[in-house]
C-alpha cells in the first residue's frame, strides 16, 4: 500500500495512515475456500447488474443510475485484481447489464467471448443455471452478469454449507447491486449443481473503499515514528 500521508492525532494509541490506492485488499473471510488450480475446475463468477434508474422507460430499457456507473468499473478492477478474469461471459440484453458489462470491461482487461442473451432477463435461478451448464468445456472462468431474485437464488444455492463454526450461513448470501460471488467446482459445466460449488469470494460496492480512504491503526505510537 502507498501512503501519501501519515500523521498523528490527539490520542497517543492511533495513527492515521491515508491511502492513494484506488481500492484497499479485502481481507479473506474465514468461510472462503482456496482455489487449487487444476485443468478439472471451473469457475463461474456472478454479477448482479449495477444500480439501475428508474425513468418512464420499458423495464428492459431502464438505464444505470449515477451511482451504478460509479460502482461497475470498481467491480471491474477488482475482478482484474483478484485474478477472476473470465473468458466467457454471458449478460442479460437488458439496458442495465449492458451497460454494466460495458463500465467494466475496461478494467477487467483480456478479450472474452461475449454473449448478450435474452434468456438471462428477468431469468429465475433455474434458467441460469441451464445457462452456465450450456457452456462449452473449453472456457475455465464464465462471468454470468443479470438480475435478482435469479442471481442472488442460484447464489445461495450452489455455496456449500460453512466448514468454519458456521460463520456464514449460505442463504443469508446478500446480493445488492453490483455485489459478485465467485464459485468454483470440479468438473465441466454440465456438472454444475446446487450445493456442490465452492464460494471462494463474495464483494459488493459497500465493501470497496475509495481513493484517499483514512485507515486507522490502534498501535502504540512508539511503534510506528
Amino acid at each position: 500500500m502507498s501512503q501519501i500521508g501519515v500523521f498523528t492525532p490527539a490520542w497517543p494509541w492511533e495513527v492515521i495512515v491515508i491511502s492513494d490506492r484506488d481500492t484497499l485488499p479485502i481481507a479473506r473471510r474465514p468461510w472462503q475456500a482456496e482455489h487449487v488450480a487444476s485443468d478439472t475446475t471451473r469457475r463461474l463468477v456472478l454479477l448482479r447488474h449495477a444500480k439501475s434508474d428508474w425513468p418512464d422507460v420499458p423495464d428492459r430499457d431502464r438505464p444505470l443510475a449515477k451511482r451504478g456507473r460509479r460502482d461497475a468499473p470498481r467491480i471491474g478492477r477488482w475482478l482484474r485484481e483478484r485474478g477472476y478474469e473470465p473468458d466467457v461471459v454471458v449478460c442479460s440484453n437488458a439496458r442495465r447489464t449492458k451497460q454494466t458489462w460495458e463500465l467494466l470491461a475496461p478494467r477487467l482487461g483480456g478479450s472474452p467471448s461475449v454473449r448478450f442473451e435474452p434468456r438471462a432477463y428477468a431469468a429465475s435461478a433455474q434458467t441460469l443455471l441451464y445457462l452456465a451448464r450450456e457452456l462449452p468445456s473449453r472456457y475455465r472462468t464464465a462471468l454470468l452478469i443479470a438480475h435478482n431474485p435469479g442471481t442472488a437464488d442460484l447464489a445461495n444455492s450452489l455455496a456449500e454449507p460453512p466448514a468454519v463454526n458456521g460463520e456464514f450461513s449460505p442463504a443469508g448470501l446478500r446480493f445488492p447491486t453490483a455485489a459478485v460471488a465467485v464459485f468454483d467446482f470440479d468438473g465441466t459445466w454440465p456438472h454444475l449443481s446446487p450445493g456442490q460449488a465452492r464460494l471462494v469470494d463474495y464483494i459488493i460496492p459497500a465493501d470497496l473503499l475509495d481513493k484517499f480512504s483514512i485507515l486507522w491503526f490502534r498501535l502504540p505510537l512508539w511503534r510506528v515514528l
